[in-house]
């Protein structure tokens, strides 16, 4: 006897899987500029890497004599592959099959996605296009009761951020679950135009009467501006690319210390960082050439760009070891913090520490955000929250003060209960608060009373900051050393290859904060 006839059921039900939706469905997901499930597992992965696992889950159809006339699969696929020749788990929706809504069939493909990254020690990359949650309104009619609500994802999500790298690609239109497993990541993405993200989409906010389209109530202009989601990038490929290149950076889990990537034969010119630094402090500059400079060719790889702008931050590498970064721009609020600047911190401080990255740190920070939105905004709490992560933070950190460093915001330029590596460029100035502000309060009564206040203010002024200088507070060991501009990327180098033998693999013991 052989067993010819379940193997050509085999077949059969492996053949109904690959037509997901059916050709309608297909043909719509692809009219609507969007790839199908299946081409973006395969143009992410390594070529014929995909192994796909519970590829035969779904809903069966029989006759009346009990024998198959059809499958609709899970809209849930899943599996293992190689990223860039790296191990990783992929989980997708498949649109085409009611939605991307998890009561298609098989609901539970998502945990043990999950689960799978997570007793492996890999990476998982989330293919997000629907609810991804546990039933319609429908349901309440198919199963006669209603179901309450109870994320039981949500512990695997949870364990997840503390142990392996997380990447969530928003393809499409993701509500409810789905838009919380796109935030609940260490790294997400948004396509324009063809992904939005919504707490509840158009039709039931209209009920509260919002009329708005989808791109209107959730595209990539509102939340990679409002920090729900890191970036937004053009194309599908486009973010298969942003994830390989942001995983190239960290180690399969935090088991594992990452690798060190390509030592580059040569580095930027850095001459020219002597003159980076305006000598007039009203004046701005671009914190991007400067970082292009410092770190290894090529290898900046900037996260958040459009939300937290008071810092730059990222990942990069420094004679090939990975490591983590965060630069003040001056071109918002003077390189003053807000509160979603603070937030992003917070998340790179966290990224940091999970992965055992080490931090650079380029400081010229005003301080935070002043004034009554500030006020109302409440900055000083998502500031204490970020000087608390850097208390809390192990890793080495390297932290150079270019310009301002004024206030409680500027304490937390390093966590001042164990040695750090510390620099200043001689454009330094630091303080309780910047002179020009600090006058008026400290000095207030004494300018009043001049017979010429303005004269008065610009002579104590004059006197004030000739005692500001790096080289006063180096005399007395407040800053350990002073250097060139143009031996930093030296002094990086030396860090980089002095803090790699020191990253410890393991689990933190804050875990990761999404």
């Amino acid at each position: 006897m052989s067993w010819t006839h379940e193997l050509e059921e085999l077949e059969r039900r492996k053949e109904y899987s690959l037509r997901m939706g059916g050709p309608e469905k297909i043909k719509r997901q692809h009219d609507a500029g969007k790839l199908d499930i299946r081409q973006r597992v395969e143009r992410l992965v390594d070529g014929g890497s995909f192994v796909e696992v519970g590829g035969l889950a779904g809903s069966g159809e029989y006759d009346e004599h009990g024998r198959l006339t059809n499958v609709v699969p899970s809209n849930v696929i899943m599996g293992r592959a190689t990223l860039d020749r790296r191990n990783v788990v992929v989980v997708g929706d498949d649109f085409t099959v009611r939605g991307g809504a998890n009561d298609g069939a098989v609901g539970d493909k998502m945990i043990f996605a999950e689960q799978m990254a997570f007793d492996l020690r890999i990476p998982l990359v989330r293919l997000i296009d629907g609810t991804g949650g546990g039933g319609s309104v429908k349901n309440i009619e198919k199963m006669g009761h209603a179901l309450l609500p109870k994320m039981k994802i949500w512990s695997y999500v949870a364990r997840n951020l503390a142990q392996v790298p997380v990447v969530s690609l928003a393809l499409g239109s993701v509500a409810g679950q789905g838009a919380a497993r796109v935030a609940g990541s260490h790294y997400s993405l948004m396509v324009k135009d063809t992904s939005q993200l919504f707490i509840a989409g158009p039709p039931v906010v209209a009920k509260i009467g919002q009329h708005l389209s989808k791109n209107e109530l959730g595209g990539s202009a509102i939340h990679t501006r409002n920090g729900v989601v890191d970036d937004e990038v053009d194309s599908e490929d486009e973010a298969f690319r942003a994830a390989r290149r942001f995983l190239s950076y960290l180690p399969a889990s935090v088991y594992e210390v990452a690798p060190r990537g390509e030592i580059p034969a040569a580095a930027a010119d850095q001459e020219w960082l002597r003159t980076a630094i305006p000598k007039d402090t009203r004046k701005v500059y671009k914190i991007r050439p400067i970082l292009d400079t410092l770190f290894d060719p090529g290898s900046v790889f900037e996260i958040g760009r459009h939300w937290g702008k008071g810092i730059v931050g990222g990942l990069a590498r420094i004679d090939g070891w990975p490591v983590l970064f965060a630069a003040s721009n001056p071109y918002h609020y003077g390189g003053g913090w807000d509160r979603h600047t603070a937030e992003k911190f917070i998340r790179l401080v966290d990224l940091a520490e999970t992965f055992h990255l080490p931090v650079v740190n380029l400081v010229d920070i005003a301080g935070f955000q002043i004034g009554l939105e500030a006020e109302k905004d409440g900055v000083m709490r998502a500031g204490v929250r970020a000087l608390t992560a850097v208390s809390q933070s192990t890793v080495p950190w390297f932290s150079l003060i270019m310009r301002r460093a004024f206030g409680v915001a500027a304490g937390g330029h390093q966590n001042s209960s164990r040695f750090n590596f510390r620099y200043a460029w001689p454009s330094a100035q630091w303080g309780s608060l910047p002179i020009e502000g600090g006058l008026e309060v400290a000095y207030r009564s004494e300018i009043e009373a001049a017979a010429d206040p303005e004269a008065k203010r610009a002579e104590i002024e004059a006197r004030v900051r000739s005692l500001t200088s790096p080289f006063r507070s180096a005399e007395a060991f407040v800053i350990e050393d002073i250097i060139d501009p143009a031996a930093t990327r030296a002094r990086l180098v030396e860090f980089a290859n002095l803090a790699a033998p020191l990253r410890r693999p393991g689990q933190v013991a804050t875990g990761y904060r999404p």
